[in-house]
């Protein structure tokens, strides 16, 4: 085995003895059809906002839309979907919950007691954890299933791309002088793991002023096209700071806030990157 290995061997060229598919099957009962994931180099850039809106112009333009939450230890998406309920489960799988325009998300706050219980557990268990919501879950014929992945680039991030089948990944950062080094580690892990890169999404890019509607750099002046030129990769969105959205997040109606809208060109990068199979 090459000192280089990535251990996805669908994608490798080389003959190597010991080859073999480390992707895991789906629930016999479900169908997803393509899956996009939304990773960041660091934390508290945006990918739960970021992986919802995505999701939500996906529903939007008629797809079969779920989100997986890989984010363990700090997960958000059943609070931005207003989701309280817990998973339920039957003989043949776990059921994720389905939004009120029928999203359908699998979460770790889905399973625990309180929302706010801490998961204290290492890394492999957190790692296992995320794999039993795709092989486990029943998802319905899924045509685009967005995976909030936690940051960095440590257990969780290297089993989703190895046991998943990632047909390609959005990058979400912000304007700091930090952007180009944070960009840098996703896109080289991605590289590594040979997952497509569809593009980058700055978050909390601006403020725009409410009378004269100008904007305001509070972070900083954008770094978005020079990052994703540093890159040779493609800018999606640049995502200004908005009350609404925030408060949308928040309030857990996310899917019904109207300036969410913002991410509809980013998803239709994604279309385009990663098509419906005809």
């Amino acid at each position: 085995m090459s000192e280089e290995c990535t251990h996805d061997c669908s994608s490798c060229s080389s003959k190597c003895s010991e080859k073999q598919s480390l992707i895991e099957q789906t629930n016999e009962f479900s169908h997803v059809k393509k899956v996009i994931a939304v990773v960041s180099g660091k934390g508290g850039v945006g990918k739960s906002l970021v992986t919802s809106t995505l999701a939500v112009a996906a529903n939007r333009n008629g797809y079969k839309t779920a989100i997986l939450d890989a984010d363990i230890t700090g997960p958000s998406i059943p609070k931005a979907f207003g989701i309280k309920s817990k998973a339920q489960g039957n003989d043949h799988g776990i059921l994720p919950a389905v939004t009120k325009t029928g999203i359908e998300l699998m979460s770790l706050n889905l399973l625990v007691e309180n929302d706010t219980d801490p998961v204290v557990w290492r890394g492999p268990v957190i790692a296992g954890t995320v794999k039993q919501f795709w092989t486990d879950v029943i998802w319905d014929d899924v045509d685009y299933m967005f995976i909030d992945m936690p940051p960095g680039t440590g257990d969780v991030p290297l089993t989703v791309f190895q046991s998943i089948p990632v047909d390609g990944i959005v990058i979400v950062t912000s304007p700091q002088e930090l952007v180009s080094m944070i960009v840098g580690k996703a896109v080289k892990m991605a590289n590594m793991m040979n997952i497509p890169i569809i593009g980058l999404v700055e978050n909390m890019s601006y403020v725009e002023c409410d009378c004269c509607h100008n904007k305001i750099n509070i972070y900083g002046e954008s770094r978005l096209e020079a990052a994703a030129q540093e890159y040779g990769i493609k800018a999606l969105a640049k995502i200004p700071v908005k009350p609404q959205i925030a408060a949308a997040c928040d309030a857990g109606t996310i899917e019904l806030c109207e300036d969410a809208d913002w991410l509809k060109d980013a998803f239709s990068a994604v279309e385009e990157a990663v098509p419906l199979d005809k």
